[in-house]
């Protein structure tokens, strides 16, 4: 069931009709002149005026649009001003301002200076860029804009089979809401869905028993110093919240009232407790995938590091390290984990190996209908890399660079079967209190056994999906070691994961000195560009929308403006040929 917040639709007009900017341009415009003469040749401007029409022409997005109706905005203006627009880290009013009154913007729009005529041509209001993200987004191909300029930088040879993959918070646009705020926004939405049907909104209102009314957003009047009423409060809100539950149960209900009832038995079920005299209390306990506003159910409490929390989402990044272009994004909860849609970053390089092994194995059947097949050899484990070998470079392998977020054992083992050289750094094993770590004992997985430091052996005991643990149990009574080993009472246990030969291999790869090298020398190239991605005062750290799917969409639109700047930088340019940078 989707937690997604009841909202009214966005009321727009789609009677629109696709329109074109004017090619034919003034040749004697003062301001287009003027900015051909002042700008640098590497500057956005002038690349974006240059290859415009390549990158956006109005066709591409003919799709959006119906046949009959008004002429919109052309919509390679409306494209030309989003990328300016997230460069820049301007709002949706302060980029039409921009665009109104910045011979640049207008220089690369295409429109011409201030006596330029056309669709657009003399500026637009600023809910023609929020009607074109939801026509984006309603799109079968929402991150066209995105997709465009990652296939001209490959056409120009700016993307090679290097990967560097990172990720960094986005903090959410609304406030964090306490427990009390929580239930009784989560109550509200409820009611305020319900309204539409008299007569369940009736029987809704007549199952509260608090006497709050559920109108005003602010908190209750109350002694918050007065422990006893902060506790009456949080009991006599859940039960209005477990009331309109119990009246909801069981019955066919509008897709809007069904969400609101679910966001609210999960506010509900998140942060209270029944306590053994009946009464509901909050928790002493953060649940593991809390919600934390209403205003944006999908927003988590996260954490970068262990020190460092933060709340909304996280935005994650591959990137070629030799162009810096960036290949792929997606966002995700603030909770999640990096090594979830590590797979999804660099699923173009998994598909170029898919598409390799395929062409293959056809030509290993054609040898087999020949009589000549070989039989087919595993894949190795990977080798230490020579020094100076300049990593994937030379040889144009693929391969991916990862922090300790990535080095998980499903990520290594995907990637070795691949054939994708992997460059994601494993986090070393620890123990608490300065114990024996995991690494001192020596694991045979072909023998199933563990042996400790001791020198005792004991066999593992296989778990149902896969690994298994070895019990040391009273081996560990009289053993010299102990006190540097374990506190526990029944000795010491050591768990084996399904992946762990696949993690031991990675950690012995890494402390090759040309591993080293390579991984110093390249990984941190990510984290400078997520730095420039996130510097932008509107739409950087913080996020300008709320939502997975609107997140998502504005961060790749960050990417796509970032790529662009960064193909200006390089030269790239179109050619009768296609794209290619200038020499």
């Amino acid at each position: 069931m989707s937690l997604t917040r009841p909202r009214v639709g966005l009321r727009e007009n789609d009677q629109v009709t696709l329109g074109r900017v004017d090619r034919q341009g003034d040749l004697f415009d003062e301001a287009a002149r003027f900015c051909e003469e002042s700008l640098p040749e590497n500057s956005i401007y002038r690349f974006l005026a240059r290859e415009r029409d390549r990158l956006f022409p109005d066709e591409l997005f003919a799709d959006l649009f119906c046949d009959r109706g008004r002429r919109s905005v052309p919509p390679s203006v409306v494209a030309t001003v989003m990328v300016l627009q997230r460069l820049g880290g301007f709002s949706d009013r302060e980029a039409v301002e921009q665009y109104s009154f910045d011979a640049r913007w207008r220089y690369a729009a295409g429109v011409g200076g201030y006596a330029g005529s056309g669709a657009g041509a003399g500026g637009f209001v600023h809910t023609v860029l929020v009607d074109m993200r939801a026509r984006l987004r309603r799109s079968s191909c929402p991150d066209r804009i995105f997709e465009v300029g990652l296939a001209a930088a490959a056409e120009a040879g700016l993307v090679g089979r290097r990967r560097v993959l990172d990720s960094t918070p986005l903090y959410d646009a609304v406030a964090t809401m306490d427990t009390i705020t929580l239930i009784r926004s989560a109550v509200r939405g409820l009611l305020g869905v319900a309204a539409a049907d008299a007569d369940l909104a009736a029987q809704l209102r007549g199952a509260l028993s608090s006497g709050d009314d559920y109108a005003g957003s602010g908190k209750p009047q109350i002694d918050w110093d007065d422990r006893a009423a902060r506790e009456e409060l949080i009991d006599s809100r859940a039960r209005d919240g477990y009331a309109l539950l119990a009246l909801l149960d069981g019955r066919e209900l509008a897709q809007p009232v069904t969400e609101a009832a679910a966001l609210l038995a999960t506010v509900l079920g998140q942060d209270l407790q029944t306590s053994p005299d009946g009464v509901f209390r909050i928790a002493r306990r953060v649940a593991k995938d809390r919600v934390i506003s209403t205003v944006d159910p999908e927003a988590r409490h996260g954490h970068k590091t262990a020190a460092r929390g933060f709340d909304g989402y996280k935005g994650h990044a591959a990137m070629d390290p030799d162009t810096e272009i960036i290949t792929a994004t997606t966002v995700t909860p603030g909770n999640a984990g990096d090594a979830g849609v590590a797979e999804d970053l660099v699923a173009d390089l998994l598909d170029d190996t898919a598409d390799d092994t395929a062409d293959d194995t056809a030509d290993d059947t054609a040898d087999d209908t020949a009589g000549h097949k070989q039989p087919q050899q595993p894949i190795a484990p990977q080798q230490p890399i020579e020094a100076g070998a300049g990593a994937a470079e030379d040889t144009e392998e693929p391969c991916v660079y990862g922090d300790n977020a990535y080095g998980t054992g499903e990520f290594h083992d995907r990637l070795q079967r691949a054939g994708i050289a992997d460059r994601c750094k494993t986090q070393t094993p620890t123990a608490a209190g300065g114990l024996f770590s995991k690494d001192r004992f020596d694991i045979n997985l072909g023998a199933d056994t563990v042996s400790c430091p001791a020198g005792i052996t004991v066999r593992i005991h296989p778990a149902h999906a896969a690994g298994g643990t070895a019990y040391f149990g009273s081996a560990c009574t009289d053993c010299p070691l102990r006190a540097q080993c374990t506190s526990a009472a029944g000795g010491r246990t050591v768990s084996v994961g399904p992946y762990e030969q696949t993690l031991t291999d990675a950690r012995a790869r890494q402390t090759d000195p040309a591993w080293v090298t390579d991984y110093r020398g390249t990984r941190p190239k990510v984290e400078r560009k997520l730095g420039h991605l996130m510097r932008r005062k509107h739409g950087g750290r913080r996020a300008r929308v709320r939502g997975t799917a609107r997140v998502d969409a504005d961060f790749r639109l960050l990417a796509a403006a970032t790529n662009l700047a960064r193909m200006a930088v390089l030269g790239v340019r179109g050619t009768t040929q296609g794209w290619a940078v200038a020499a």
